[in-house]
């Protein structure tokens, strides 16, 4: 019994002396784990344990799965699996496999042309570790490649960012519910590692419930000590580009301005670059090679900042970043403490302001409301799914029911997680298992959501430490006054912004003008109209004045459409504005119509009117409507959109300039169908190209 105890601890001081070598061949000579860095490499190297870390951003829990990657493939184990979540975080994580002589591929949406190369290189088993997203794991071919191209099977299976698994956590994904499937048929001898920052003690049970029995779970304290913390509240959009201008030239190093939505990264960054600061845009709606770019660039320095949706998130590790800044709050406290998270890894000083606006409920409702698809939905999709003799696809199920598609495709999503349908090519059909909605869990989760909500509100109002208060929402036992933040030791930034900057940025707002792009092929799924739009009878590239309800003229175009009813001069002046300064469409129109409607027949064809008077153009009612239809707002795909308008509109030739170019009118676009049709109708009664324009484009499709 002393000979095994002795050679057992024998071996885990060899283990410990090969990782010490390892770290110092990766970083520098000296160096040094932190607390609990080597106790979870042992644990999962000598003993085989399946564990979860939940330390401090900035930690080092990557250099915990590399370095036992190393060390397992060295005593002949199989590669890595990495569940990992985001694009940004996976190349982060390349990069940082590189630098610790391990062998890292990828398989993910943006590679596909490179997968058989890499299950070459599998099966001749010259792969260290395999990184892939959650939704590859619902993949046939990915668990094809599994079963097959790993001679030696998993040595070792890592779950990055596992809050994501739990329904509470602040970035559940459905796709990360397959990973307690894939655990119960791992290998008892295939250790397992589980890593977040941002679990409190709900989530740890969560995730300890899903991982399994036996988990052992190492956990540090939470807080930064190296941030600076302070909250300012600037209700105004024009007060916070001010401040931006103002300001980010003063702090050391580049850094991060986080926004909520795609529309205000594309807005701030463009007013930080109109004002001399090099600070593009990064979301997801950017091209992979754009965005390894842009990553790439603020790696270097050679940005002031990116001004960043939560695409740029989870695990983006610059060890300089200088300062995070959130141009809004985000809705929850564990949400903020991540993406602060990337500040200072390796700086004794690093700056984060969050920055509060009149608009931040608003979306953080918006997000709460679709976090999950609801019953009636979900009853809806398996109802018509069981119903459809040889499956259905996406696109027919659009066609079947009214819900739009991001909330059709978390639906089915969940729903094939959940057993309750199964996929075959593009199809999906309804399997033979019993389901029923888990509509508790779902009100459990949207009421934990609110009170998060809340909790945020909190933390911007608390007069207490800031560091302290997100610490103790982690449920960090170790929380305390942090000593540095703006509550502790007072402001380290103004909340005042130069009168004349303020007054620029209202006028930047007000011209923060929206592109309203063609449609260039009508929705799949439908019998009429099918395929695609003919180029002589899409619309040309329009514009819209403003996003709705938004800074600027969005505040004012709402008001008018449901208070006032009459579109104010001061928006005729602002459309015409925009024409003429900063559009220049070609051909030029040389008359104006409007988009009719049998409930308010008057708003605007009376605003295009007056727009074409001002314009110096003639108007001419070339559009009528002949059947009333339901609110193309509740219409809620673009099948069902389509479907409710395509034969509602006709254009009379006698109003037509013929083969004259046109400003087709209305008031606010939001799927763009209705502009569309009335497009094609106006090109096939004999109109010239048909340029859309409109007040304003819905905001928070953004």
């Amino acid at each position: 019994m002393c000979e095994r105890a002795y050679s057992i601890e024998q071996m885990r001081d060899e283990t410990a002396v090969r990782a010490q070598a390892l770290l110092e061949r990766a970083l520098y000579a000296g160096a040094r784990f932190r607390d609990g860095q080597l106790e979870a490499i042992l644990a999962l190297v000598d003993d085989r344990r399946r564990a979860l870390v939940v330390e401090r951003t900035g930690w080092g829990k990557s250099v915990v799965y590399f370095l036992a990657t190393r060390l397992l493939r060295d005593g002949g184990a199989g590669p890595t699996l990495l569940i990992s979540p985001l694009l940004s975080l996976m190349r982060d994580q390349m990069r940082t496999a590189a630098r610790l002589s391990v062998k890292a591929e990828s398989i993910n949406s943006t590679n596909q042309p490179d997968w058989p190369e890499v299950e070459k290189r599998l099966a001749a088993d010259e792969v260290d570790l395999l990184l892939v997203s959650p939704e590859r794991l619902g993949n046939e071919d990915f668990q094809r490649l599994v079963r097959e191209a790993m001679p030696r099977g998993l040595g070792l299976f890592v779950v990055d960012e596992a809050h994501c698994i739990s329904d509470w956590g602040h970035d559940f994904r459905p796709d990360y519910r397959r990973i307690e499937r894939l655990v119960r048929l791992l290998p008892a001898n295939v250790p397992l590692l589980a890593t977040t920052a941002t679990a409190n003690n709900r989530v740890v049970a969560d995730v300890e419930e899903q991982l399994g029995p036996d988990l052992i779970v190492i956990r540090g304290p939470l807080a930064r000590e190296n941030l600076r913390l302070q909250v300012l509240e600037l209700p105004d959009q024009a007060d916070r580009l001010a401040w931006l201008a103002e300001q980010l030239p003063l702090f050391e190093g580049s850094g991060i301005v986080y926004t909520l939505t795609v529309a205000d990264a594309e807005r701030v960054s463009g007013w930080l670059r109109g004002n001399g600061i090099d600070a593009p845009a990064y979301h997801g709606q950017l091209g992979n090679e754009e965005r390894e770019v842009l990553e790439q660039r603020l790696l270097d320095n050679d940005v002031r900042a990116l001004v960043a949706t939560i695409a740029l998130g989870m695990g983006f590790d610059k060890r300089d970043l200088g300062f995070v800044v959130h141009y809004q709050r985000p809705s929850s406290a564990v949400a903020y403490y991540q993406q602060i998270g990337r500040a200072g890894r390796e700086l004794e000083d690093a700056q984060v302001v969050l920055l509060v606006g009149h608009e931040d409920d608003e979306i953080a409702d918006f997000f709460i409301r679709g976090a999950f698809p609801g019953e009636d939905i979900l009853r809806s999709v398996v109802d018509t799914v069981a119903a459809a003799e040889g499956g259905v696809t996406i696109r027919g199920l659009e066609a079947a029911v009214n819900v739009p598609t991001g909330k059709l495709q978390q639906a089915v999503q969940l729903l094939e997680v959940e057993g309750a349908l199964y996929k075959e090519g593009s199809r999906y059909f309804r399997s033979a298992s019993a389901w029923e909605p888990d509509v508790e869990r779902m009100r459990r989760v949207t009421a934990e959501r609110r009170q998060e909500q809340e909790r945020m509100q909190e933390f911007v109002a608390t007069d207490d430490c800031l560091m302290e208060f997100l610490a103790r929402e982690l449920d960090d036992p170790e929380a305390r006054r942090c000593g540095r933040c703006a509550n502790c030791l007072g402001a380290f930034v103004t909340d005042e912004t130069d009168p004349r900057l303020k007054q620029e940025a209202i006028t930047f707002l007000k011209r923060g003008h929206r592109p309203i792009r063609p449609r260039k092929r009508w929705p799949g799924g439908l019998s009429e109209p099918r395929g695609t739009i003919s180029v002589t009878e899409q619309l040309e590239e329009g514009r819209a004045l403003s996003i709705y309800k938004d800074a600027g003229w969005g505040r004012l175009v709402a008001h008018a459409k449901y208070h006032a009813l009459l579109f104010d001069d001061e928006l005729v002046e602002g459309v015409a504005e925009m024409i003429e300064s900063s559009w220049d469409p070609h051909p030029p129109p040389t008359w104006v119509t409007a988009i009719p409607s049998l409930n308010h027949t008057e708003l605007v064809p009376d605003f295009a009117e007056r727009l074409a008077e001002r314009l110096g153009l003639p108007f001419r009612q070339a559009l009528v409507k002949v059947r009333e239809t339901a609110p193309q707002k509740s219409m809620q795909n673009s099948a069902q959109q389509v479907t409710n308008i395509y034969d509602a509109f006709e254009a009379d030739p006698d109003r037509i300039v013929d083969d004259e170019p046109v400003f087709l009118v209305d008031d606010i676009v939001d799927s763009r169908w209705s502009l569309t049709v009335c497009g094609v109708k106006l090109r096939r009664a004999g109109a010239g190209p048909v340029f859309p324009v409109t007040l304003a484009a819905a905001s928070l499709r953004d």
